[in-house]
This record gives structure tokens, sequence and C-alpha cells, in this order.
């Protein structure tokens, strides 16, 4: 019976040590910091995402993720409910991310912030349950996966096009193509020596040209002398003494002379014309009425009133 005893209070105090031991570990164990609780909301796959996984702010450490469920609201999107320490600078341009953990594959919550707001993140009064979201932007491998599946899209199309390509009448024609491309590269080589004479001719070319362009600089000299000279005769001309300007003081005094000398005189001369031509006129009408006035002489004018035979009208 004593040993039986002896066994009973053993297995009682193994027992209350156990009890003890795990109360113990349970109050050193807990987490003595409140904090405060977000919420991220996505559609996207979180894949390698466990509970209590942890959640950094720029790689610190400053919460972990209390609860994955569905959105009974929303069909397919996914809430994930995150416990953070308050003195975490979550604000209206904070964002998050999911990032992986090594080779692993253990996911975790990355928080970042763009830097465009600097107002804390509090909950909009249309969100159930008062807590506030931040939004999920895709991650790098989230990214990977779009733009794979981008580029086995454009791959299939690269293939197809290849594929049109290398059909038997493409085939010919590229042979074809190709074959045209060994004879131009035949006549390419060929070219070098139906180009050796043209290029033996071209120091004598050169020579010819360095020639032609000493004529062409003595030539330059000569017309620049020319126009010298042409400049040095035309400022003579134009000198206040010289052929130009006496030829001008010539002209006005002979148009001097002709207008005070000349144009009287010839206006005279006129005149007197003039005269001699109405004289002439009158002589002219006379001998049309009495042609007899040349053998005879002109006829007596008619008697006035108060000379001798004049008779008075009736």
């Amino acid at each position: 019976m004593e040993n039986r005893s002896h066994a009973l209070m053993a297995g009682f105090f193994t027992i209350a040590l156990l009890i003890l031991a795990t109360v113990l570990a349970i109050w050193l164990g807990r987490d003595k910091i409140k904090r405060v609780p977000y919420e991220v909301v996505t559609k996207m796959a979180v894949s390698g995402l466990n509970l209590q996984a942890a959640v950094r702010y720029k790689g610190i450490k400053v919460g972990n993720v209390t609860d994955i469920d569905f959105d009974d609201n929303v069909p397919g999107q996914i809430i994930l409910r995150l416990e953070i320490i308050p003195d975490t600078p979550v604000t209206s341009s904070t964002y998050a991310t999911l990032g992986y953990q090594g080779v692993t594959g253990i996911a975790f919550v990355q928080l970042d912030d763009d830097g465009s707001s600097k107002q804390l993140l509090t909950a909009s009064t249309g969100d159930s349950g008062a807590i506030p979201r931040i939004p999920l932007r895709p991650g790098m491998l989230q990214n990977l996966e779009q733009r794979g599946q981008a580029i086995l899209v454009q791959t299939e199309e690269l293939t197809k096009r290849l594929n049109t390509m290398l059909d038997p009448a493409n085939q010919k024609k590229l042979m074809t193509t190709i074959e045209n491309f060994g004879k131009a590269s035949a006549a390419w080589e060929a070219l070098p020596k139906k180009l050796e004479p043209t290029i033996a001719r071209l120091p004598g070319l050169a020579d010819q040209a360095k020639s032609t362009l000493a004529e062409v600089r003595h030539l330059s000299a000569d017309a620049s002398k020319l126009s010298n000279n042409l400049n040095q005769l035309t400022t003579s001309l134009q000198a206040p003494d010289g052929p130009l300007a006496r030829f001008n003081l010539a002209m006005d005094n002979v148009s001097n002379s002709l207008i005070l000398d000349t144009l009287p005189q010839v206006q005279s001369v006129t005149g007197e014309a003039k005269t001699s031509l109405r004289s002439f006129n009158r002589l002219s009408d006379s001998l049309k009425e009495r042609p007899q006035s040349l053998l005879f002489g002109p006829a007596a004018g008619t008697p006035g009133p108060g000379e001798p035979g004049f008779v008075a009208p009736r």
C-alpha cells in the first residue's frame, strides 16, 4: 500500500509541476504590447502566407498576420487581418506587398510608403468594423508572373510567325534570297578589280585638281585686282572734280545757253514765220477771188462814207 501511495503522490506532483510550468510559460510568453488592427483586402493569390506570418515595415518587423479569411460580401476577395505595434507610421500612402523569405517560400507582408501623404491612416465611415484598410499591390513574384504570361503570349505569337515564315513556299523564297546574296557577294568581289584602273588614275586626277586649284587662285587674284581697278575708276569718276562732274557742268552750261539765247531766237523766228504764213494765206485767198489781179493789179477799194464816189445803200 505504501508503494502505491508513493507512486500516486509522485504522479500528482508531476502533473502539478507540468501545469505550473505551462502556466509560467504562458505568462512569460504573453504579448503585453497593445497592437493596432489593420485589414488588407485583395483578389490576388496569397500563396505561402500563413497565420502569424510576420508583418514588416521597410524591413523591420512590426506585427503579425492574425487572420486570413474570405470576404462574405465580395466573392473571390480575401481579407488579411494584421496587428501592428502603435508607433508604426502607417499613413494614407502606405501600401502592402507580399515578400518571400529566401528559398523556403514562406511569405510575409511587407509594408512600404511612397511618401505622397503624411496623414495617418484611419478607417473610413463605410468600412465594416471601422478597421483601417491598407491596399495590397502586386509584389515582385506577381509582377514576374504577369510579365511571364505576357512573354509566353509573345513567344507563342513569335512561334506562329516563325512557322508561317518557314513554310515550304517561304523556304524556297528564302533560299532564292540567299542565292541572290551569294551572287551579289561575288559581284562585290569582282568590283575591286574593275575599280583598280580608276584608282590608279586618282593620283593624276589629284595633280590636275591641284593645278586647277592653283589656276583658280590666280584667276581669283586677277579678279580681285580687276575689282580694285574698277573701284578706283568708279571713285575717280564720282570725284567732285572728276569727268562726270565736269560733264554735268558742261551740260548745265549748254542747257542754260539754250534756255537764255537759243529759245528766244527760235520763238522770234517762229512768230515771224507765223506772220509770213498769214500774209501768204491772205494773198492766196485774194488770188482765188480775183485771179486778174496778177495782170491788172489789185482792185480799188469801195469808197467809204465821206469819200468821193460813195453811194449810200438803198
